[in-house]
């Protein structure tokens, strides 16, 4: 939870009623001096998250409620949507766009604002309905456990909160580089860019979409960043697009082994990857580098790369020349390689 916090992921923790849920959001919030405001939707009108229609200035006015408001003018805090599953479905409705746009009525909360959920199972909430699909796909999904041996001793000597550095958000370049790795994992596997729960028992946890293939990419880079456990990576990717399609994702990406775009850049005889997926993915690693760096030298080197891969496969180079083309900085010199890769530019759109 710490993580996706720190990376600004909207989150959800499931579990059993008593088990501390809402006292520990509320304490990490308070250990990165965030404010927190606390929404329980089974006692809020849809209005109070689609704004409550008022006349202003001779047109109407979708006014935020209070709470969206405390949180617009501190500029930095958490949302913490607690008994999610006690809202009745009107009411998850309105939550879409607060979740996913961070918009409250006509108010657009700042990008520093943190979204994090709670709820019980629907069996065990007092009234309980099952999430939506279009809200659960907005958000990773986190179990929430106890043990005895936990309770025992936060009991005796105290509960932590974990300490966590507000310096721990990936970078751009970091998120663009996962984003290209997702990416090559999903050529490879392209059933699982979407896939539609078929039964309301899915229905509510986590499944595979284009919005959720983008939470579990920057859940990847937010881990790279900070040097989580594998244990985190996994809990966030899988709550993010569901065990299924998750595991594939982390059994992929652990047997990458790809070579470090630098070494490629200064060596024009590194060895290159034999299977296409690992082709895709050092490419979109090559471009994410190329990006951050933003220098010519760096975006015109870059070009040797991509024809060696362009005599081994056409279609991967393409891909990779045309985010290259998009990127290209102010004042770079195109290289005679770009000469050469004639017929690859022309299949990625970027010659006539």
């Amino acid at each position: 939870m710490a993580v996706a916090v720190a990376a600004n992921l909207p989150v959800i923790l499931w579990g059993a009623p008593g088990t501390g849920k809402t006292s520990s959001v509320v304490a990490l919030g308070e250990s990165l001096g965030m404010p927190v405001e606390v929404v329980v939707g089974s006692i809020r009108e849809p209005s109070d998250f689609s704004g409550l229609p008022v006349l202003r200035d001779g047109g109407t006015w979708f006014a935020p409620p209070r709470w969206a408001e405390r949180l617009a003018r501190s500029g930095t805090g958490m949302l913490f949507l607690d008994e999610l599953t006690t809202a009745p479905p009107a009411v998850q409705a309105a939550m879409l766009r607060v979740v996913l746009e961070r918009t409250v009525g006509d108010l657009v909360l700042p990008p520093e604002i943190r979204i994090v959920a709670a709820a019980n199972p629907p069996e065990q909430a007092a009234d309980g309905w099952d999430l939506s699909a279009p809200l659960a796909n907005r958000l990773i999904h986190l179990d929430w456990e106890v043990s005895a041996a936990d309770i025992a001793e936060g009991m005796a000597a105290g509960f932590t909160v974990p300490e966590l550095a507000r310096g721990e958000a990936p970078t751009e370049a970091e998120i663009t580089g996962s984003r290209a790795t997702v990416g090559a994992f999903l050529r490879v596997r392209p059933e699982l860019v979407l896939a539609v729960p078929d039964s309301p028992d899915r229905a509510g946890r986590g499944w595979p979409s284009p919005r959720s293939w983008e939470l579990a990419a920057r859940a990847l880079a937010a881990c790279a960043h900070s040097g989580a456990e594998e244990a985190v990576l996994a809990e966030l990717v899988l709550g993010a697009v569901g065990e299924a399609a998750g595991f594939e994702l982390l059994s992929w990406v652990r047997n990458l082994d790809l070579p470090d775009p630098v070494q490629l850049l200064n060596d024009p005889h590194a060895a290159l990857p034999d299977r296409v997926d690992r082709l895709h993915a050092l490419l979109g690693a090559l471009v994410a580098h190329v990006a951050a760096e933003g220098g010519a030298p760096v975006w015109e080197q870059s070009w040797t790369v991509v024809g060696r891969v362009a005599r081994v496969a056409p279609d991967v180079a393409a891909s990779a020349a045309r985010a290259l083309a998009r990127q290209r900085p102010s004042g770079a010199k195109l290289p005679t390689t770009m000469l050469e890769l004639a017929p690859v530019l022309r299949a990625a759109g970027l010659l006539t």
